[in-house]
């Protein structure tokens, strides 16, 4: 039986949280806002940016205006990252393992596909993965499990033969609703942060395929 590992992008394959931290900084003090650091943990870190948007300016983003302003934040976050893109310690070392024990991989990401292009991309993983989804996929964001439940349909698998590298609460829950084994990636937030995982790594020097197989048999 085939088995597979989907990984969420930002804070897991890459930690991009600070740059669009930055990139929401220059969003806001556009329009005269200040959000604080400890806003952004509560109400950015992991979020959609339909969330987002709806929460800091108080009143529903939907449609067009939603498109229009996620398209200026995102422009503003890939021209900040697109000279810094760096993985997560001992990722490329631990997809390779994947790849070469015939593991099949994926990455279901909040965030839009040219943010997803820009990375995935430039680390060389987009001919590699057998699933590749981004916002655009679904219809619902996470907590709701449907980007990780279309990545097993398109992987061909059941639910259980799938684990889940995640960073943030809503993408620890999404994963779970979808019956899925999850490793926390403590990147940006504590273990208490987090819905309870089968499994915690700093970063991807503390897991291998050895690991993978035993969460999964």
């Amino acid at each position: 039986m085939k088995k597979a590992v989907i990984f969420d992008m930002d804070g897991v394959i890459c930690h991009t949280n600070p740059f669009h931290s930055l990139a929401f900084k220059e969003f806001f003090a556009k329009r005269d806002m200040f959000p604080t650091e400890e806003e952004f943990q509560l109400h950015m870190y992991g979020k959609s940016n339909s969330y987002i948007m709806s929460h800091f300016f108080g009143r529903k983003i939907v449609g067009e205006e939603l498109l229009e302003l996620e398209n200026e934040k995102e422009g503003l976050f890939r021209e900040i990252y697109k000279d810094i893109i760096d993985p997560i310690a001992g990722f490329q070392d631990f997809f390779s393992q994947l790849k070469t024990n015939q593991f099949l991989t994926g990455v279901a990401t909040s965030a839009p596909y040219a943010n997803l292009e820009l990375i995935a991309g430039t680390l060389s993983l987009m001919d590699k993965m057998e699933s590749i989804l981004a916002s655009e996929d679904v219809s619902k964001h996470k907590p709701d499990p449907e980007v990780y439940l279309k990545s097993a349909l398109k992987l061909q698998l059941e639910p259980e033969f799938c684990v889940v590298f995640e960073d943030s609460f809503s993408g620890v829950t999404a994963a779970k609703n979808a019956g899925m084994k999850v490793v926390g990636v403590l990147s940006s937030h504590s273990k208490s942060d987090l819905p309870v995982c089968d499994l915690y790594i700093k970063d991807f020097r503390e897991v291998g395929v050895s690991k993978i197989l035993e969460l999964i048999g």
